[in-house]
């Protein structure tokens, strides 16, 4: 099985993409709106087919991706039944299994934190992913959404620590850095649900928490409410669309040379490597603008600003840094040539200078 850990900073989430190896068919779990061209672009490198978003709850934090995945990938959404969220494809009940390939989660109702919170369990039973329920030496919340810290214990207790002690637990937050726990270690050391503690006492912990409400609560719990769809707009603002653009995972929006080569006039193309290598063995794309990357901030007027550019270097990590800078100094039809002049060779696009 596949399994990457991604973390959005400003929230503080944990989102979790699993896949089949073989059938290539995946599923992620809390996805973050803001981090849904990192999630997209990681998908695509990785070369899957996400059949199912899932939420472990409706999040107060942070916004979900779920809708704006399922238009940009066509995904479903999966999330609690008890929850109160319309627009979901499938609602959820314990017992349920979410399958992809031949792998697939089962469901286990875990209320308290808010009343449709959900665990998903593997196939394999070594790894949990708890949401709120149980966080990494802690626990979420229980005053608002429906929540209840009779039903957090009682959750706790006969739906993730009846687990194996060596069931890896994987939350949906942690602010400290940690990225994983086992059932065994909460059982010991978690302040609040493990050691002798008793549910009486773990309900007049909650209780006299008094806590701030999460400050996007009132942007987030409406939005998620409808997974994640805005109001008034279909589609949130994105970059202006002037080639078949793609997103990579590093962040930087990147052009196949096959468009380019077929598209010589309609874009600037600067080259960012240095003199001696501009007019070097690989040679250079015909009419490039070579501006070093070590002068490009300086140099940016030089460029005209109603006509996108390409940047481009040897192997495409110095062109990448360039469409920073230039996104900096103001201009936003910018993108990094795929794989630099190494691969405008290999796939024999037409160069001045050069050797062969």
């Amino acid at each position: 099985m596949l399994f990457r850990q991604l973390f959005d900073p400003q929230s503080g989430t944990y989102s979790y993409l699993l896949a089949d190896e073989e059938t290539r068919q995946a599923v992620l779990i809390d996805p973050v709106h803001e981090q849904v061209p990192r999630d997209t672009a990681l998908i695509g490198e990785l070369g899957l087919e996400l059949l199912y978003t899932i939420e472990t709850h409706v999040h107060a934090d942070h916004v979900t991706g779920a809708w704006l995945l399922k238009r940009r990938t066509g995904s479903q959404i999966a999330l609690s039944g008890q929850g109160g969220a319309q627009g979901a494809d499938r609602l959820l009940a314990h017992g349920d299994k979410i399958a992809f390939g031949d792998r697939y989660l089962s469901v286990r109702q875990t209320p308290g934190h808010t009343a449709g919170c959900l665990t998903y369990v593997l196939d394999s039973e070594d790894m949990a992913f708890t949401g709120d329920c149980l966080l990494i030496r802690g626990c979420g919340r229980t005053d608002f959404q429906g929540g209840d810290a009779a039903r957090m214990y009682q959750s706790v207790h006969m739906q993730i620590f009846t687990l194996s002690d060596a069931c890896l637990l994987y939350p949906a937050h942690d602010y400290r850095g940690v990225t994983v726990t086992t059932v065994g270690e909460e059982k010991i050391f978690n302040p609040r649900l493990g050691g002798q503690i008793s549910e009486s006492d773990f309900a007049g912990y909650m209780k006299n928490l008094g806590l701030d409400h999460p400050k996007k609560m009132d942007i987030a719990v409406p939005a998620n409410l409808k997974c994640g769809r805005p109001q008034g707009a279909d589609l949130p603002a994105e970059p202006p669309v002037w080639a078949p653009l793609t997103y990579t995972l590093a962040g930087i929006w990147e052009v196949q040379p096959p468009w380019l080569e077929e598209n010589p006039g309609a874009v600037q193309v600067v080259d960012v490597r240095e003199a001696e290598e501009f007019d070097g063995p690989l040679g250079r794309i015909p009419g490039a603008k070579l501006i070093p990357l070590g002068e490009l901030a300086e140099r940016c007027s030089e460029l005209a600003t109603d006509k996108p550019i390409v940047t481009v270097c040897r192997a495409g990590g110095r062109s990448a840094q360039a469409t920073n800078i230039l996104w900096r100094a103001g201009f936003k039809q910018v993108a990094n040539l795929a794989g630099g002049m190494l691969r405008w060779r290999a796939e024999r696009g037409a160069v001045d200078g050069g050797i062969g």
